[in-house]
């Protein structure tokens, strides 16, 4: 893999937001007008048009508020979806000086520190601003890992905030998220409206909301594809980031190892959160599912061997 940067990454990042804050909207507003056209007896351009520019305002209103409430929420969104609970200092004195090292070393702010009363091996950062990042560690991958191994899992997450991933990857799951709720939506009144109507509604009804299924479907996978264009490199380039600020490829080789074994946090069944962890394993029921297709991390094996060519 060809070494890049920390500034490069960053500019990259950086656009990549903003491409995907602009990129989601419009898929948005595809989907609408979408529906429009495709539920129209006698599709009428003129028509079709003129309800679509009046119904754009309060789509973008309605995106808008969504964005906003989890733009400044999404901290305590996260933390409860995972168990995360604040680290103090008096609790793991070892933690906070292995961490405070490596921030020192990059001159960054220590990060707020959480931890997940789970036995597997996991780690994840999150946060959009230097008062929202945070780190949160599993209660097994602090008691099962070496202080080199542990130094190299926190310096990967510190690379993420360095590198502005976290903040891209929120972004991504915000967006993610609102076609993930619509297609939901679309599915249960197709669900319980086949019980609550006569027969002719029932028909009528029910080929507008499978209409609706079918295009919320296609607009979710256009944004997971989305997501996942951005999201596999930026684990290679946090591994490289860490084996630069700890001077140690090999430690976190070998935490990668560990964490392999037992990577899965049972209390995270939201697979959007799961992405931010350092690896985001399948249930073993969901392994050959065709959510697998479109990890959103490399091979954990394939990061190994990279980290050991350079140990």
């Amino acid at each position: 893999m060809t070494y890049v940067g920390i500034q490069t990454q960053i500019r990259r990042n950086n656009f990549n937001s903003v491409l995907l804050i602009l990129a989601f909207p419009l898929v948005l507003l595809g989907m609408v007008y979408a529906f429009l056209y495709f539920t129209s007896k006698r599709p009428d351009p003129q028509m079709i048009n003129d309800t679509f520019v009046n119904i754009v305002p309060f789509v973008l209103i309605g995106t808008a508020v969504w964005f906003i409430i989890a733009w400044f929420f999404h901290n305590s969104m996260i933390h409860i979806a995972t168990g995360s609970k604040p680290l103090s200092r008096m609790e793991n004195k070892r933690v906070y000086n292995l961490i405070e090292n490596l921030c020192i070393s990059k001159g960054m702010k220590v990060p707020q520190i959480y931890i997940i009363e789970d036995d597997s091996l996991n780690a994840f950062a999150s946060g959009i601003n230097q008062s929202t990042f945070s780190v949160s560690l599993s209660r097994g991958i602090i008691d099962k890992l070496n202080d080199d191994e542990l130094e190299g899992v926190m310096a990967h997450e510190l690379s993420h905030i360095l590198n502005r991933d976290v903040r891209l990857m929120i972004v991504s799951i915000i967006f993610v998220g609102i076609f993930a709720f619509i297609a939901q939506m679309a599915l249960r009144s197709l669900q319980f409206g086949a019980f609550s109507r006569s027969r002719d509604e029932n028909k009528n009804g029910g080929v507008v909301i499978l209409i609706a299924l079918a295009i919320s479907a296609v607009c979710y996978l256009i944004a997971i594809l989305l997501r996942f264009g951005i999201s596999r490199s930026r684990e290679y380039m946090a591994d490289a980031g860490a084996a630069e600020m700890t001077r140690k490829p090999y430690a976190l080789a070998s935490a990668l190892r560990k964490i392999s074994q037992d990577p899965l946090i049972e209390a995270v069944e939201r697979r959007d959160i799961a992405q931010l962890f350092i690896e985001n394993p399948q249930p073993e029921e969901k392994k050959f599912s065709l959510s697998n297709l479109f990890s959103t991390h490399p091979p954990i094996q394939k990061r190994i061997a990279l980290l050991d060519q350079f140990a």
